[in-house]
């Protein structure tokens, strides 16, 4: 395997609103940021491209084509910086009256690399994302390469289920990167930097976590190696944060703790159930 050079990966934290054209004005800024700060990857939230609360009809008429202005501004956007920009993306469906909560990977090439519907939807803590949102099909995992590393994606409450990551490692992902928009309450942000920091653990890969910035999310995205140490991360503020990734670091934790060499059970869609 080539050695190459630990790559930069940018989480960018902030509130998207219930307006597109500021949404793509704030994540320009951040994207810029995060090059200035030696970013080759910037993985923004969870409903980057509009979001507003409580969640309703207003997302579903702001549903834009995965060919529409948003995702066709980002291609730009990420060839203009030479970087992959990674990013939330309210999508229109067939249904008329949901979306689908989808994320997308534009290249430096322009190109649309990867996308990702959120296969487990937020049906919990008093809220039903379901109401509003078609759950994405149990598809196998869409990974995109560059630095010599490979990168997966999941969403925001996908996390609270191991098997989602495991899935995405199986595919051969040695990051795998997760937009949210991780809702406060009660020990939330507790959840939050456990879940996170055990998926990486578990699977020995890099995991960025991208969330919203409080008075709804809880901010505090991060980066976390392999070994589930936070190598960069945010409190509260809207910012960029970037930690470096390499291969061989990978390589060293997982000749030191083998876990998925010993793993005895293997993960299997659940096609029983209707999610």
């Amino acid at each position: 395997m080539t050695e190459h050079a630990p790559i930069g990966i940018a989480v960018a934290q902030f509130s998207p609103e219930a307006d597109a054209e500021a949404n793509l004005f704030a994540i320009r800024a951040l994207a810029e940021r995060a090059v200035e700060r030696g970013a080759s990857v910037v993985v923004f939230p969870e409903y980057s491209s509009y979001f507003s609360d409580p969640m309703g009809q207003d997302l579903v008429d702001h549903a834009e084509a995965l060919d529409g202005t948003f995702v066709e501004t980002l291609a730009g956007l990420a060839q203009e910086l030479s970087v992959h920009v990674v990013a939330g993306l309210v999508e229109r469906t067939e249904d008329a009256s949901k979306f689908a909560n989808t994320i997308v990977v534009l290249s430096p090439e322009a190109e649309l690399v990867a996308r990702y519907r959120k296969q487990h939807l937020y049906d919990a803590f008093g809220q039903k994302e379901s109401d509003w949102v078609v759950p994405g099909a149990l598809d196998e995992p869409e990974l995109f390469e560059t630095g010599g590393l490979r990168f997966g994606i999941q969403t925001c409450y996908d996390i609270r289920f191991p098997e989602v990551t495991r899935r995405i490692v199986d595919a051969g992902a040695d990051v795998v990167l997760v937009p949210a928009e991780w809702v406060r309450g009660p020990l939330k942000e507790h959840h939050w930097r456990t879940l996170v920091t055990a998926r990486a653990i578990e699977n020995t890969v890099y995991l960025a976590a991208a969330d919203h910035t409080p008075p709804i999310g809880v901010g505090n995205s991060m980066v976390i190696d392999p070994t589930g140490t936070q190598i960069a991360g945010i409190g509260i503020e809207t910012d960029v944060a970037v930690g470096f990734a390499s291969g061989s670091t990978i390589a060293r934790v997982r000749a030191v703790n083998p876990a998925l060499e010993l793993r005895r059970f293997s993960v299997v869609p659940n096609d029983a159930r209707d999610v």
